[in-house]
C-alpha cells in the first residue's frame, strides 16, 4: 500500500514540475499577489520524494537482528588475552578438568536419584480393555445397525461406534441395560463380566473370550491396512501362559461372521 502512494506522488510530482517548466520559462515566486489573481497567498513547498522513499521503504540489505539477540561463541584457547586461553576455563588438574562422568555423578557420595524414595509402580503386562454395556448394544439392535442373527464381534462393534476408536487391547462386555436382552445374541470379546454372561445365556445366546495379539488386533479392526502394505494378514497367536484361563479360544482372522458351537 505504501509503495503505491508513493509511486502515484512521485508520478504525480513529475508531470507537475513539467507542467510548471514548458508554461513558463522564468522562475515563479513561491508568493504570488492577491490583486491579479483572485485568492489568497500562499507559500509553495515542495518534498523531497526521492529522500522520502529511500528512508521510508525498508529494504532486504537493511534487517538486522536486535542488540543482543545473538550471543558469539565463546572461543577457547586463544591466548590469556581472551580470558579463556591456557587451561580454557577447567582450572588445573582435577577429574573435571581431564574428562567428563556420567550424567548424575556427584563425586562419590550417594547421587540424588537413589536418595529419593521409591514411589508407585506401574505394571508392563498389565492390559487396558474399553468397556461396552448390553443396553448399549440392544439400542444399536434395535435401530438396525447390528445384524443379531450374525455373530457379534470387536470389528463389529467398532464400525457401528458403540466403542471409541483408540481400543488398546481389547473391549469387555458389561452388564449395564442387560434387562434389554430379550433375543439371542452371539458376541466375540476380550473379557465379560459374570451378569453380562448370564444375561446373554439366559436370552439363549453365547459370548465366547477370545485372544488376540497386537498385530492380531490390527487385523482385526483394519485389515484394510495389510492390503495396502501388500502383506498378507498373520495367523492367529496362541495366549500366553497366564492368560490361558481367561480366555475361551485363539481368535479368528478375518474377523468371522458366524458363531461356533462350543
Amino acid at each position: 500500500m505504501l509503495r503505491r502512494r508513493i509511486g502515484s506522488l512521485i508520478s504525480t510530482s513529475i508531470r507537475f514540475s513539467q507542467n510548471l517548466h514548458y508554461h513558463h520559462q522564468k522562475p515563479i515566486s513561491i508568493y504570488s499577489s492577491p490583486l491579479k489573481n483572485n485568492y489568497i497567498s500562499k507559500p509553495v513547498s515542495f518534498l523531497n520524494f526521492q529522500n522520502t522513499y529511500s528512508s521510508s521503504l525498508l529494504a532486504l540489505n537493511d534487517l538486522r537482528d536486535n542488540p543482543g539477540a545473538r550471543k558469539q561463541k565463546t572461543r577457547k584457547g586463544r591466548g590469556i588475552g581472551s580470558g579463556k586461553g591456557k587451561t580454557a576455563g577447567r582450572g588445573h588438574k582435577g577429574q573435571k578438568a581431564r574428562g567428563t562422568m556420567k550424567f548424575g555423578f556427584e563425586g562419590g557420595q550417594t547421587p540424588l536419584r537413589r536418595r529419593l524414595p521409591k514411589r508407585g509402580f506401574k505394571n508392563p503386562f498389565s492390559l487396558t480393555f474399553q468397556p461396552v454395556g448390553l443396553g448399549k448394544i440392544a439400542k444399536l439392535i434395535n435401530a438396525g445397525k447390528i445384524d443379531s442373527s450374525e455373530l457379534i464381534t470387536m470389528k463389529t462393534l467398532k464400525d457401528v461406534g458403540a466403542i471409541g476408536k483408540q481400543i488398546e487391547d481389547g473391549v469387555r462386555l458389561m452388564g449395564r441395560g442387560a434387562e434389554h436382552i430379550q433375543w439371542p445374541i452371539h458376541l466375540e470379546v476380550s473379557r465379560v463380566t459374570v451378569r453380562a454372561k448370564a444375561a446373554v445365556e439366559a436370552a439363549g445366546g453365547s459370548v465366547r473370550r477370545v485372544y488376540y495379539n497386537k498385530l492380531g488386533f490390527r487385523a482385526l479392526l483394519k485389515p484394510e491396512w495389510f492390503e495396502k502394505k501388500g502383506r498378507l494378514i498373520p495367523k492367529a497367536a496362541r495366549p500366553p501362559p497366564k492368560q490361558k484361563d481367561k480366555v475361551d479360544s485363539i481368535g479368528r482372522l478375518p474377523a468371522p461372521t458366524k458363531p461356533i458351537p462350543f
